[in-house]
């Protein structure tokens, strides 16, 4: 993320570095567009919401709507205050770059924005849909690098099966919710949404990864669960009879790293490339190409009341068929019962997490001007996920039938699997260890995992009558 550098760094130019930032609709702030002697820390808030931001987006537009009829008479038509004769009010100097984008652009708006409730509905809607289809890749993920099929990952291993899910899902985030997330919000904010908080939030997933270190932890296996964070399996076996054991035993893996390392190396390699091939779109760019992507504009309130309805039947179709097909494979305990079940309740996951993103960048105290750099909304979604599983996970062992555990499944699926993240979180993680101050992000890591771990252990500890 572009932070300020200097302190006698011009204003304007100060406000440039956001452009990315306000491209995606985003208002900023004057504070925001000051040098540092006004904000010591200016540049956290962005690193923490690099991820997400939840509503906050919407608010501030709709706000920002209601600022500039209030403060530009020619915008708004109800106002009865007579403006000043136009020798007066003329400025001496360019009044363009003073006024927000949407203040110049105001008068090329040929449509008017949807409303906020149908913004919201809107975005409820293609967060739904876009969750669903992220938990239903990370089920065919599961299954395609399963024990059933290449072999790659199993629940008996460190190499755990939601690892690949992680992985893609960090390498497509580096390209969908890091370097074209700008592109896409021109096309369509709701489509920006979808795709980096429904799709690939959804289909990675924090819980199901704590979840598995939980469960070689519980079975005695701590030091692999610890280092399991870390390393990969065969890392891990050499470090052990290197420094414990002392003899020629050595575990077979086909990953040497896992976990933490992988997603971030993941997000890294997306970016990266994800630069290259933009790097190549901009070389063979020309004038009429860009009006061809002009076309594909959806910000006409035409165009996003078509894409709300056609979101609306995908959402209607999705749960028809998940509820059918759940109850036909609901008796018969099968992982197919518990993946029906877990697209009823996708949605319910996404939009908690959405709605918790609102507190990336809020910081704490008074004004919060303390840790805005910590993104707490992902934070809280993953923490609190992790151990939701736990306790269910709990449940399911001390109950243990076909019902219960294809009802407690299928929630740690569904609800928890698409309310906690991954790919948000390697965001996140990436932008600050590119930022001025790269111990934010390893310390956001350790504290994420710490907590969420130190939680399920309490959780895995306490007596089931």
């Amino acid at each position: 993320m572009d932070s300020i550098k200097s302190h006698e760094e011009p204003i304007f130019s100060t406000m440039s570095s956001f452009s990315g930032q306000a491209s995606a609709g985003t208002f900023l702030p004057v504070s925001r567009s000051l040098p540092l002697t006004f904000n010591n820390d200016a540049g956290s808030d962005s690193v923490s919401k690099a991820g997400d931001t939840g509503d906050r987006t919407l608010q501030r537009r709709h706000s920002h709507q209601n600022v500039l009829l209030d403060h530009h008479p020619a915008l708004n038509t109800a106002s009865v205050t007579k403006p000043f004769p136009v020798d007066i009010t003329k400025s001496p100097l360019p009044t363009e770059f003073l006024l927000s984008p949407e203040a110049n652009n105001s008068a090329k708006v040929e449509e008017p924005v949807l409303p906020k409730s149908l913004e919201y509905i809107s975005c409820l809607t293609h967060l739904a849909v876009f969750g669903i289809l992220g938990a239903v890749t990370r089920y065919m993920l599961q299954k395609l690098f399963g024990p059933n099929v290449a072999q790659v990952t199993s629940d008996g291993s460190i190499l755990f099966l939601d690892l690949p899910a992680n992985m893609v899902g960090s390498f497509l985030m580096g390209w969908f919710g890091v370097v074209f997330k700008a592109d896409i919000t021109r096309v369509s904010e709701f489509l920006a949404i979808g795709l980096s908080t429904g799709y690939l939030g959804s289909l990675t997933t924090f819980s199901g990864w704590n979840q598995k270190m939980l469960d070689l932890s519980a079975d005695g296996q701590w030091l692999y669960a610890v280092l399991g964070f870390l390393f990969g399996k065969k890392n891990i076996t050499s470090l052990i009879h290197l420094l414990i054991l002392n003899q020629p035993y050595v575990f077979t893996a086909t990953v040497s790293v896992a976990g933490l390392f992988l997603s971030a190396y993941s997000i890294i390699l997306g970016v990266e490339t994800a630069k290259g091939f933009r790097w190549l779109l901009r070389r063979r760019a020309s004038s009429s190409e860009e009006k061809k992507q002009s076309c594909l504009k959806a910000n006409t309130y035409k165009r996003n009341i078509m894409s709300m309805i056609l979101m609306l039947t995908l959402l209607m179709a999705f749960l028809i068929v998940s509820a059918t097909e759940l109850v036909k494979e609901f008796d018969k305990g099968t992982n197919k019962a518990q993946l029906w079940l877990g697209c009823l309740v996708a949605a319910p996951g996404v939009w908690i997490r959405w709605f918790l993103a609102r507190l990336n960048g809020r910081g704490m105290g008074k004004n919060g001007q303390y840790l805005r750099w910590v993104p707490f909304g992902t934070l809280i979604a993953n923490v609190a996920a992790a151990s939701v599983m736990a306790a269910l996970a709990t449940l399911k062992k001390s109950v243990d039938t076909p019902t219960c555990n294809t009802v407690a499944s299928g929630v740690q699926f569904g609800l928890l699997g698409c309310m906690s993240t991954v790919s948000t979180f390697m965001a996140e993680f990436n932008a600050m260890r590119e930022s001025d101050y790269p111990w934010r992000a390893y310390a956001y890591a350790f504290f994420t995992i710490a907590v969420s771990f130190a939680m399920g252990t309490i959780i895995y500890s306490a007596p089931v009558g």
